[in-house]
């Protein structure tokens, strides 16, 4: 399908007064990750979102982390979003569902997407502790929700167990990147969009 063959991928730049962000976003990629910001927790796992999606990212974030890690984090998320949707232009051919498990020795994380072009997201974890080194747990829920409202997908991540918090997030993102993987690859049975509405 010549309609496909377009290569899917784009880049932004966002610069506020808190963050100064680079971002570059392939889908069809070899899952290669040049990942440079001041939250070393989020590098390790967008390194693994990426290497298990499969896709191609380069990231160069600066931001005040002198206050916290907060709009870096915040801003990433919108930024990756962004370039997502934006790789994935109509979205003719698409699969568009995807439910992927992902366990990671203790923990199971589940990933549910629909890239339907109406952003929700519903987030299900309860963690046994609040930070990871120096990240703060609820940081994961800002970055996805920033992520799906951007991308504008809709997004459903649960957490069904685990008691290593670290292990519990890196089920997520690894999840979120086999997930978002299959939603995006290109079904040739699926003629233009895959709606019945004719448009996502």
């Amino acid at each position: 399908m010549a309609e496909n063959l377009a290569i899917r991928a784009a880049e932004v730049a966002r610069k506020t007064n808190e963050t100064d962000i680079k971002l570059a976003f392939g889908v069809d990629g070899t899952g290669i990750s040049k990942i440079d910001t001041d939250v070393p927790f989020l590098n390790h796992m967008l390194d693994l979102f990426t290497k298990h999606g499969q896709f191609d990212l380069t990231v160069e974030a600066r931001g005040d982390v002198d206050i916290d890690d907060h709009h870096t984090v915040e801003d990433i998320g919108i930024c990756l979003g962004q370039t997502l949707r934006e790789a994935l232009g109509d979205k003719r051919g698409v699969k568009r569902y995807a439910s992927v498990f992902v366990p990671m020795d203790d923990a199971l994380a589940q990933v549910v997407i629909d890239l339907s072009n109406r952003p929700a997201f519903e987030y299900r974890a309860q963690y046994p502790s609040q930070q990871v080194g120096s990240f703060q747990v609820e940081l994961v829920h800002e970055f996805l929700w920033k992520l799906a409202l951007e991308a504008r997908i809709n997004l459903h991540v649960i957490v069904h167990y685990g008691v290593n918090t670290h292990h519990m997030i890196e089920a997520v993102f690894k999840a979120l990147g086999r997930a978002l993987d299959e939603a995006t690859s290109i079904d040739p049975r699926v003629q233009g969009v895959p709606s019945t509405k004719g448009v996502l």
